[in-house]
């Protein structure tokens, strides 16, 4: 008898979600779904809107990853004002865009993933969160917690808050970085390295025990995009576009902005408010792609500072070389990310345009339509808007990266199901390996759907003729 299983809400993860795991009439996992349920409303609600609004608007989809909206949306404004960006407020942009890494990345391994990477994935669901990592191993926790409090605390100097900052603009930026700020920052950058380092020698150390979950947390062949540098270095801010296939062949390279919609289509289903981006050449769905740190480090040639390139060399060896298609590793990534992201930092902070006195380039609208990319922790998000002539928005398309995700984790869960699921009744350890598959995404689904609300989960399994044959709820 056909069965369906259904997991509402997914825990441990930013928005509301449900996942459906379909079961033939053999009781084998035919195929998944993961469905957003939040309903997306964004793009509307902007329309009519100046674009100089844009940056403090977007900013409010989401108060985990407000930074990338605003610098993503500001890119956009600078190309509608067709001006090139001062030095120094390019040089800050990127300073406030690491920090956004550090922050996000350190609530994503420690607090989301880190109970179940450090206390396991069928350990006591209610020890297996943050507190009782807490518990567990103190010191180690609040490490995490402090690295995640340092990547705040430079946002905060530069924006004046550390959550939802007005101060990107299309232009350059509101202020600069005073003295006491980059005291601070330098002070605390060298225990921000140290605990990402221990983060990194644990983490590999669990790594043989973890042979199984790499092989089937969402391990496949896809494509993966990302920026990248005039050299091929990793990007976070600038570069243009690389796409790459799983055996490293390159699909498309050095991409502007403004072509974005040559690599990209997006589709929709009936089934989630999230919409599903494709590699427009390959099609839907066959043109499945990966964004976030995982692509990020595939794409790249390098890093180009010293520890991350160390880093990323021994993760890429770990993972056999090549292009790494486990999703089992975006958790190694994000840590390789933060190391890249601190030494970027040390460097900013020694570059004599961060002291400049010019931040913003003045102009009034002299384009029509723009596009502004930059990445977000949790890949690459794109900001396309047209104006009229008063520069009053017209039209707003967001592509976020939990969307670009999409494709992949419907195919990572559908995958964790097949290994995991036995017979016809559910369990905890069941229910939060499927959980984890997601997590390994980190998606954000504010960003992606634009709604508020409460988080909420259940499993059900459904038999063929419509009975509910077993339910979990949390």
């Amino acid at each position: 008898m056909a069965q369906t299983i259904v997991i509402d809400p997914v825990t441990r993860i930013e928005g509301h979600a449900k996942i459906s795991i379909y079961l033939d009439d053999a009781g084998a996992v035919r195929d998944a779904q993961f469905h957003v349920t939040e309903f997306r409303g964004f793009e509307r609600f902007c329309l009519g809107r100046p674009f100089w609004e844009m940056p403090a608007i977007t900013a409010r989809i989401c108060g985990i990853c407000p930074v990338s909206h605003i610098l993503a949306s500001a890119k956009a404004g600078d190309a509608i004002l067709a001006v090139a960006l001062p030095p120094a407020a390019e040089q800050l942009r990127r300073l406030m865009n690491l920090a956004q890494f550090i922050q996000s990345h350190a609530l994503s391994f420690f607090h989301l993933s880190g109970p179940d990477l450090f206390l396991g994935f069928e350990s006591d669901p209610a020890k297996r969160n943050i507190f009782g990592l807490v518990a567990a191993d103190p010191a180690f926790a609040r490490s995490g917690i402090r690295l995640r409090q340092f990547g705040q605390s430079i946002i905060e100097a530069l924006g004046g808050r550390k959550i939802h900052p007005a101060w990107a603009v299309p232009g350059g930026v509101r202020s600069g970085l005073s003295a006491e700020a980059r005291a601070m920052i330098v002070t605390g950058l060298p225990e921000a390295l140290s605990i990402v380092q221990e983060a990194l020698v644990r983490f590999k150390g669990l790594l043989p025990q973890f042979e199984e979950e790499i092989a089937c947390y969402g391990r496949f062949p896809s494509l993966f995009m990302g920026l990248v540098g005039e050299d091929g270095t990793w990007e976070h801010h600038g570069g243009r576009l690389r796409v790459m296939d799983s055996q490293g062949h390159l699909l498309a390279d050095r991409m502007p902005a403004e072509r974005y919609d040559e690599l990209i289509g997006e589709a929709g289903e009936p089934w989630s408010y999230l919409k599903f981006p494709y590699y427009l050449p390959q099609g839907y769905p066959a043109g499945l792609y990966r964004v976030g740190p995982l692509a990020r480090l595939n794409v790249c040639r390098s890093v180009g500072t010293p520890l991350a390139d160390a880093e990323l060399s021994e993760m890429r060896r770990r993972a056999g070389g090549g292009p790494i298609s486990a999703s089992f590793f975006y958790h190694y990534a994000r840590l390789v990310e933060i190391v890249a992201a601190l030494e970027r930092i040390d460097l900013l902070l020694a570059d004599p345009e961060l002291g400049t006195g010019t931040l913003r380039a003045d102009a009034g609208v002299n384009r029509r339509e723009a596009v502004g990319i930059s990445e977000a922790p949790r890949g690459t998000l794109f900001h396309h808007y047209k104006v009229d002539a008063e520069g009053l928005i017209t039209y707003v398309n967001l592509i976020i990266a939990t969307g670009q995700n999409n494709l992949a984790m419907n195919r990572t869960v559908m995958q964790i199901a097949q290994r995991y699921l036995r017979g016809d009744r559910l369990d905890e350890g069941l229910l939060n390996r499927v959980e984890a598959g997601i997590r390994a995404f980190d998606p954000c689904l504010s960003c992606s759907t634009h709604a508020v609300g409460q988080p909420a989960l259940e499993l059900a399994l459904i038999g063929a003729d419509g009975v509910v044959l077993d339910r979990f709820t949390r």
